[in-house]
This record gives structure tokens, sequence and C-alpha cells, in this order.
């Protein structure tokens, strides 16, 4: 059986009229229950703007109105954190906030206990490692339970997964702030939480934005490439697979792929995979790379080296917290002014899609107002 992937080329003119036709392609109605709360899941890899690392503003903007013209009115963000990701902070920078107000569209945070409970959930599929990773029990928030759910991912490189897109969006709404014990099995985890939203959820969707992809050590210190194309699927391990194979990977190569197809909890093989839209672009081949930066270096060697059998001493103690800080010192800190602030403010300044960032931080949602043609001026949009 064929799974459908919707990809379209797309405008920084067009882009939210774009986006109505991308999900319509991609099948977007018949994937979700009528009648039933929707979800809207973004995908904050770093709180600091920056290209292909976060859910775009009109990536966001433009799943609300599709969603909305179509009778989903009962939409809800839900926000999680991580140790270094603060969501306050990067739905502010990213200009989402502007974007709730002017649709009505509540957020919640999974972190918060009076916006939701984690609860213990036995799940029916058979779990590859949570439950061994998890051994007194696996907890998920209640609020995801009986709710349709849309992922807001963007295609880039991932220095764990080589690439991370939908399936990856699930990691942090489903597990609380201890998530980072999966990481030494982050496929088979991905795998068990694709099986966790199969039962949970009555309808699940992706949106993904490529219109700047991210080539290198993502999901935060990458090298932006405009390539002006999204993707939507009812199917997250085919628009994962065909992502990943755009960057220029073999998707039944990548672990968490492989296992989900096997599993049939989606297809990863491209021969199975029906393309709608703009086929030609499915065909471009990227050629991207991962490598790996300061932080990936030291977590290679806690998560899949040699300090492997031990990782618990250090991630399961205290000690974790000397962990913590060397991550945001070296990417709040040191990537951030140092190195990638620079980068933003080129793709601000020199590509359509900066200059739509700039306007969403200038006027807000393009649904507010009439769009006057006028080119954006370089302003502060809260950059590191």
């Amino acid at each position: 059986m064929k799974s459908k992937v919707a990809i379209l080329r797309v405008s920084s003119d067009s882009i939210l009229e774009d986006i109505d036709r991308l999900v319509e392609l991609g099948g977007l109605t018949d994937a979700l229950t009528a009648g039933r709360g929707t979800i809207l899941k973004d995908n904050i890899s770093w709180h600091f703007p920056f290209p292909a690392a976060n859910t775009t503003p009109w990536q966001l903007e433009g799943t609300v109105q599709a969603l909305q013209r179509r009778g989903f009115d009962e939409l809800v963000c839900v926000q999680n954190k991580t140790v270094v990701t603060n969501a306050f902070k990067g739905e502010d920078l990213n200009h989402y906030v502007p974007i709730f107000q002017q649709y009505g569209i509540p957020v919640l945070y999974n972190f918060k206990p009076e916006d939701m409970r984690w609860i213990h959930y036995q799940p029916k599929a058979r779990m590859r490692v949570l439950n061994r990773i998890y051994p007194e029990g696996i907890y998920i928030p209640d609020y995801f339970v009986g709710r349709n759910i849309i992922h807001l991912p963007t295609v880039k490189c991932h220095i764990y997964t080589t690439t991370t897109g939908a399936m990856k969006n699930a990691f942090g709404g489903l597990l609380n702030t201890k998530r980072h014990y999966t990481h030494s099995w982050i496929h088979e985890t991905l795998v068990d939480l694709l099986a966790i939203q199969k039962e949970i959820h009555p309808g699940i969707f992706a949106i993904m934005d490529g219109t700047t992809a991210g080539n290198g050590p993502g999901p935060r210190t990458m090298f932006p490439v405009v390539k002006n194309v999204m993707l939507a699927s009812a199917d997250q391990v085919a628009i994962d697979a065909v992502a990943a194979r755009l960057m220029g990977f073999d998707p039944m190569s990548l672990e968490y792929i492989r296992l989900a197809h096997e599993d049939r909890l989606g297809v990863g093989d491209p021969r199975d995979i029906e393309i709608v839209g703009d086929t030609d672009a499915a065909a471009e081949r990227w050629g991207f790379t991962v490598g790996d930066n300061g932080a990936s270096r030291v977590g290679d060697i806690m998560w899949f080296g040699p300090l492997k059998p031990i990782q618990n001493i250090f991630f399961r103690t205290p000690l974790v917290n000397v962990f913590i800080a060397g991550s945001e010192v070296y990417h709040d800190f040191y990537r951030g002014p140092a190195r990638d602030r620079h980068t933003f403010e080129q793709w601000c300044a020199n590509t359509p899609w900066g200059q739509l960032f700039l306007r969403y931080a200038q006027m807000g949602p393009m649904g507010a107002s009439a769009a006057t043609g006028d080119t954006p001026s370089a302003v502060n949009v809260g950059t590191h």
C-alpha cells in the first residue's frame, strides 16, 4: 500500500495560499477526525531565531488558516521545554505569539501542572525500548489523548539521527524533561513514540517547512540553504523519508525510518510513496552532510561511545547539571553571539524568507492587515 506525500515549490509572495494548496494535496481533511480538538505542535529546536531550526511563522499561520478554513476551529498549541530551550522565549522571538493572538489560539505547556497532567500509559503496541528505559512506567500528557495533532517540523539534519522531522517532533511533547535518558536508543525511541501516537491521536498530520533547509550538525548549529519547498503528509514515516531523500540520504539507511517501516507504522521505502504536487521537486538531491559540533562530540562519547555503559552516573544524578550548563554555554553564549548571529542576520538581509521573517517582526501575522508591498527594513528581532 502506498502512502502519499505532497511537495510544492513555494514563494514568499504567496506562501499562505501555497500552504493551503499543500495541505489539500496532502489530504489534511481526511487525516483528521472532525469534532475533536487539534493540537498544534510546533518545533522550537533553539529559542533564538535561526533559519531551519524552528517552525517558521508563515508555516504556523498558514496551517492555522488552512485548519480553520476546513472547520477545525478547536485549536490549541502545546509547548514543551528542554533542558537547554526556553519555550516562552522561543515562541516570542520566533514571532508565534502575535499569530496566537490574531487567530485566538490558546497555548498550553506540558510542563505546567495546571495545563495538563502526566499519566501512566500502557501501550498496546510492543515497545522496543521505552519500557526498559522507564521501568517505573511510561508517562504521557493526559491532554494529548483523544485529540488530533499537527506536527510542524522543518527540513534539517540532526547530529544523532542524521535527519529530523515529523517523527522526532513528538519527542518533546510526549516525553517529559527526562527524555535525555533515551538518547542512546534514540531511533527505537522515535518508533515507540509513533506507535503511541497512533493509539492516542484520532488523526495525525505533518506540515514540514523546507523554505530554508538546515545542512550540517543540526538541529541548531547548521548552515542554512534556501530550497523553497514545503511538504505535507498524514504518514509521518513517509514525509521524513521524502525529506531525507531530498537532503541526499537513503531513507531506509536511517534506522528510525527503517524500523518504523518494518513495524508498519508508515512507509519509509521511496518506491512505495506517491508524490503529489510538484513532483519534479522531489527528484532533487541536495548533498547535505551532518558532521559534528562541540556539543555532539561530548554526546558521542557519553551516549554512543566508551562511556555508554556508565552513562547513568552522568545523566541520572546531579552530575547531569554540568552537561546542561555546558550545552547552554556552548549554544547561547558561544555559538550564538560568536558565529550564528551573523548567519541569521545575513539570511534576513539577503533572502526572501529572511525578509518575510522581518515582516512578521514588524507587522505581525499576514492575515492581520493587507500586504503593503513594502520591503521590511532590518529591525531588532530578538537575535542572540
